[in-house]
């Protein structure tokens, strides 16, 4: 597929997915609107409908704030809808009018029927026969599951084109790999999911967990689990783009995403290149470990910048 270089390519920023203190996610949404070199940001609680009450009073104001600054807002929806409460709260999402929604679960997919969205990554759109099903139901953006390797992405790619869609994926930050109906975070703290006391709130990027021999390996938060690891793939944007991708998701967390933005823009407006946006990366977030393993059909917790020439091999496939 040949690469547009008329350059139609946006960064996004995901849904903060951690609990944070209502004026922190506030005040993070703020500056983002003002200062952060982002094209779209989503915005709404897709973890755990319990949090979701805690951030309401300041909604309607980061919206609107978000649009003042330039940027499109969608709000994205539950990846998790178990209970009435879970339904209740999607359901007053998409009463909102003339927004655009992220389905992050399957049980959405009729109600947001006649609503412009897109598919999230909770989603788990693996395959093109997927995505075209989707496409013909209106969802304009596909957010594809990080663990897919180069070569599907390639053929998601083509197959969006031919829909006239786009395709998202993450470039940076921890990545999402499951959710329960139980609350680990309120079991770790000896407590129940009910009466959790929103004790997620003390980890603002997650609880790490560590293995048996002490390694750190996953990040709890709340009910969901997540990489230890932040995915990063700041030196791949040009081969993603060759591959279909238009739109390069940032996930939040509690450093300096304005920053992260920067460096993200300069590497896809190429005024930098990767060896220097990498290192401006590793020095504003120093002490975090970095993973690509996925797009390269590796494990997820590889991570190959430097360590690789072009064409390798890995698993008895062509990295890309």
């Amino acid at each position: 597929m040949a690469l547009d270089m008329t350059d139609t390519r946006e960064i996004t920023i995901g849904p903060v997915l951690f609990n944070w203190a209502p004026d922190t996610w506030r005040d993070f949404y703020f500056r983002i609107a003002d200062e952060a070199p982002v094209d779209a940001v989503y915005v709404g609680e897709a973890v755990c409908a319990k949090r979701a009450p805690f951030i309401e009073p300041h909604f309607e104001d980061v919206v609107e704030r978000l649009q003042r600054g330039g940027k499109q807002v969608i709000v994205s929806l539950l990846a998790q809808v178990t209970t009435r409460v879970d339904r209740r709260q999607v359901q007053g999402m998409l009463e909102l009018d003339g927004m655009m929604f992220e389905v992050n679960d399957a049980s959405q997919l009729e109600t947001v029927k006649g609503k412009r969205h897109t598919a999230g990554p909770f989603l788990n759109v693996y395959n093109e026969d997927t995505l075209c099903l989707l496409a013909h139901r209106g969802a304009e953006v596909f957010c594809l599951p990080c663990e897919l390797p180069g070569t599907s992405v390639a053929a998601m790619g083509e197959c969006a084109a031919k829909h006239g869609t786009k395709i998202e994926t993450q470039v940076f930050g921890r990545i999402p790999l499951a959710l329960s109906s139980r609350c680990y975070h309120a079991r770790a703290h000896g407590l129940t999911k009910d009466g959790c006391q929103f004790v997620c709130d003390r980890d603002p990027d997650g609880m790490v967990l560590n293995t048996l021999d002490g390694d750190p390996f996953l990040t709890i938060n709340g009910i969901q689990t997540m990489s230890y690891k932040y995915i990063n793939l700041l030196h791949e944007l040009e081969k993603l783009s060759a591959l279909g991708v238009s739109r390069f998701r940032l996930s939040p967390d509690s450093g300096d995403m304005v920053q992260v933005a920067g460096i993200y823009r300069d590497a896809l407006n190429g005024t930098i290149d990767a060896g220097e946006a990498m290192a401006r990366l590793k020095g504003c977030r120093s002490g975090i470990a970095f993973a690509d393993g996925f797009l390269h059909r590796a494990p997820g917790t590889k991570w190959t910048f430097g360590t690789r020439s072009a064409g390798e091999s890995v698993g008895g496939q062509t990295r890309v």
